[in-house]
């Protein structure tokens, strides 16, 4: 059975993806269920759900321990690579989508657009921060 540390951090990561939907819709104003599924943009569900689990883990290890440490590390790790390698996949897709757009033209070749939309940035993963902070408070009350 699912440790409830574990179980609440799978409840803020799914809280993260559903705001997606809720922050895209105020946004363009238009519902995007597909949004849901989707990486990158407000709030970063990666920190959400490891910021729960770090505050679940300090919660009941507490934070001279050595589980605490490596949650800690390991979240440290996720969010740096959210935000910096897999946004940085995100700006190389949209210059290689620049680039098909004109060899689509003038070559009439046939492929699919990158998905542009990968990492996040600061303000993606300080929202997915808040969350994971909610969702832990409301969980390990």
């Amino acid at each position: 059975m699912i440790h409830v540390v574990g179980f609440a951090s799978l409840i803020s990561g799914l809280v993260a993806q559903l705001l997606k939907v809720v922050v895209g819709l105020f946004q363009t104003r238009k519902l995007r269920l597909e949004r849901f599924f989707d990486t990158g943009g407000m709030p970063s569900s990666h920190t959400s759900l490891v910021t729960t689990l770090t505050i679940g883990v300090a919660r009941d290890s507490g934070i001279d321990s050595t589980m605490f440490s490596i949650v800690l590390l390991f979240s440290m790790y996720v969010v740096f690579e959210a935000a910096g390698l897999r946004q940085e996949v995100g700006t190389q897709a949209r210059v290689l989508n620049e680039l098909i757009d004109d060899l689509l033209v003038t070559h009439h070749l046939n492929t699919s657009r990158l998905k542009e939309l990968v990492g996040h940035t600061w303000g993606e993963v300080m929202g997915g921060f808040v969350v994971g902070l909610g969702v832990a408070l409301v969980a390990f009350r």
